[in-house]
């Protein structure tokens, strides 16, 4: 049960990590021309195209990772619940764990 908390952090902390790219991705979607020229504006705006596509790249990250920590959060629930039964249905038996 220890091993299915501990993968159910590891991806929420992930998905932490992107989330704190995506912050720091939004610089580069606002990034601004050096100078007036031509050239300068041009590659302003490249930068802030991949910004953008870095910004849904990490969004899509993150979400996955929070997806698969759910997963882990409901198959721990769904152990638990089956180690509470059996236990309850040894101990009717007179067993103990």
């Amino acid at each position: 049960m220890e091993t299915l908390r501990e993968l159910m952090r590891e991806w929420n902390d992930l998905a932490n990590e992107f989330r704190d790219d995506l912050q720091r991705a939004q610089l580069m979607a606002q990034a601004q021309a050096p100078g007036l020229e031509y050239a300068s504006e041009g590659n302003a705006e490249q930068i802030r195209t991949s910004g953008r596509a870095l910004l849904v790249t990490l969004d899509e990250r993150e979400r996955y990772c929070r997806t698969m920590a759910r997963k882990f959060e409901v198959a721990l629930g769904k152990y638990a619940a089956t180690e509470d039964a059996h236990s309850s249905a040894i101990r009717q038996t007179g067993g103990s764990l």
